[in-house]
């Protein structure tokens, strides 16, 4: 009789140990959910700051590489950017003329952005280089110019602003940031820029309200 007791509680121990019930699989949904919600949007944004941080860089560096190819072969060069498709471009090359069939390629050596990701934004004129269009950058629309470095590697026929008591912001600017929407060219408020601020080609770089 002790042993069929012993039995029955064993048995009725494991019913109650077998799996989860609907109730507490619901809850554990429920949980995870939440969580998600939670951290999704502050993941999504890290993402975009580490996309648009990336991109300041290879910006960046495209200036620096075309300065340090015109002080190594003693002659002007120049670095164009632009827009195609939604997908940002650059092109190095010597002089200050675009080339009639330039070699255009993706900003970013080892960096591949989808087209809608990271849009350039400038406060340049479209053709002419090394000359502003607006004394800031223009977030409405995407933008493009060029800037080109004399054989010392500085800067050439170039107005970078106005001093004293005037509110227009010094330097030549391109800056880098993700559009609001897949539909629209208008930049976000997470942005990075470098501007060019001195007449020896010196560059700084900024981020969000400071890129104006």
């Amino acid at each position: 009789m002790r042993n069929a007791n012993i039995i029955k509680t064993i048995n009725k121990t494991n019913q109650q140990d077998d799996g989860f019930t609907l109730i507490e699989v619901l809850v554990v949904i429920l949980m995870v959910g939440v969580l998600s919600a939670i951290a999704a949007p502050s993941w999504l944004g890290f993402v975009n700051r580490q996309r648009v941080s990336k991109a300041n860089d290879a910006v960046l560096g495209a200036l620096q590489a075309a300065q340090t190819e015109a002080k190594k072969k003693k002659l002007s060069y120049s670095v164009s950017f632009r827009n195609n498709n939604k997908s940002p471009e650059i092109a190095i090359y010597p002089g200050s003329t675009l080339p009639t069939n330039p070699v255009w390629k993706p900003l970013g050596d080892n960096i591949s952005f989808k087209p809608g990701e990271i849009i350039i934004y400038t406060n340049l004129h479209s053709t002419n280089s090394n000359t502003k269009a607006s004394a800031n950058i223009t977030y409405s629309t995407a933008g493009s110019g060029t800037i080109t470095f004399d054989y010392m590697g500085t800067l050439t026929d170039v107005t970078l602003g106005t001093a004293g008591g005037s509110s227009e912001q010094l330097g030549l600017k391109i800056a880098v940031a993700s559009p609001v929407s897949k539909s629209s060219l208008a930049a976000s408020n997470e942005r990075r820029c470098v501007i060019l601020d001195t007449l020896i080609g010196g560059v700084r770089i900024a981020k969000n309200s400071d890129c104006q």
